[in-house]
């Protein structure tokens, strides 16, 4: 065994050696060098030889220089900015947002969907109601929170379409055809949107937020949307929580009935709901509870 370990570290440094000396030969022949003086062309010898000829500094075509057409496109009205070779532009000629920054606001938009359709249309409302409705008929899973949901979301469509239809028609199409520009767009969008939340805030909350805010508006239309949006939001929790209370009222009266009926058949460790849960999916059903709910709650925002 260690004869052969001998032999095999013997190979191993010939081979090495070996290896060496092709890499030596192989550099040397590969020397190349040049001669020439500046605006004269020089010559290039290789290894076999052969004389290659070398431009001078004249001759060598000129680049052009990133920085100076950078400088001249700031010049010319377009404004960019380059981060770690990476640029874009933000200002065309025209003076409108460039396609890539535009596509860039289109993506934000879309990622903020779910926080604007909570915070500026119905569906706070509407979602509230359904779960207290829920908690009230004492199913704890049913109808599951997907359905609640989806019936929500398809609410909020209905209710939100003739404002939905409004922007279209009169800000995004007129801005997509090139009739108006991006500012005339944003503020012709924003109306119908501002006349629907002051048709639902309370003045008391309002209030609230201009106190708080220190300014004073002699209308609503010039009450910013920073002040507009939470006032809002907390009338459409304070209608949502009354509703809710309107709902609990029949079931908690089944309630304290089955719970009396059982304390008086001394059936005390029977659970009140148990027996109490039958009643009210029957009353709800016999009342038409579905078309009286949705109903009544689609018609508080006309």
């Amino acid at each position: 065994m260690s004869k052969f370990k001998k032999i095999y570290c013997r190979l191993s440094v010939i081979l090495a050696m070996f290896v060496l000396a092709s890499m030596i030969i192989v550099s040397r022949g590969q020397v190349v060098y040049a001669t020439g003086t500046a605006g004269t062309p020089g010559t290039t010898q290789g290894g076999n030889g052969d004389g290659i000829e070398v431009p001078s500094g004249d001759d060598i075509p000129e680049i052009p220089d990133p920085v100076d057409q950078r400088g001249q496109e700031t010049a010319q009205g377009v404004t960019s900015d380059s981060t770690n070779g990476v640029s874009f532009t933000y200002n065309n000629k025209d003076g409108t947002l460039s396609g890539s920054l535009r596509i860039l606001l289109v993506l934000t938009i879309i990622s903020l969907v779910p926080s604007l359709l909570i915070m500026l249309t119905s569906f706070t409302r509407i979602i509230i109601v359904l779960h207290f409705l829920r908690t009230a008929v004492g199913t704890q899973s049913a109808p599951p929170n997907q359905v609640l949901i989806g019936l929500a979301l398809f609410l909020t469509l209905f209710i939100m379409h003739p404002v939905f239809s409004d922007i279209n028609e009169n800000a995004i199409k007129p801005f997509d055809a090139g009739e108006i520009t991006q500012e005339e767009a944003i503020e012709i969008g924003s109306k119908p949107l501002r006349e629907f939340m002051n048709g639902q805030v309370q003045t008391k909350d309002i209030d609230l937020f201009i106190q708080i805010s220190g300014e004073t508006y002699d209308s609503y239309e010039e009450i910013p949307f920073t002040v507009l949006i939470p006032s809002f939001i907390i009338s459409e929790l304070r209608a949502a929580f009354i509703i809710g209370f309107c709902l609990y009222i029949p079931f908690i009266v089944i309630d304290m009935v089955v719970s009396s009926v059982l304390m008086s058949m001394g059936m005390m460790m029977l659970p009140p709901t148990t027996i109490s849960l039958p009643f009210k999916i029957l009353l709800f059903i016999l009342a038409d509870g579905w078309n009286l709910v949705i109903g009544s709650l689609v018609k508080t925002f006309y």
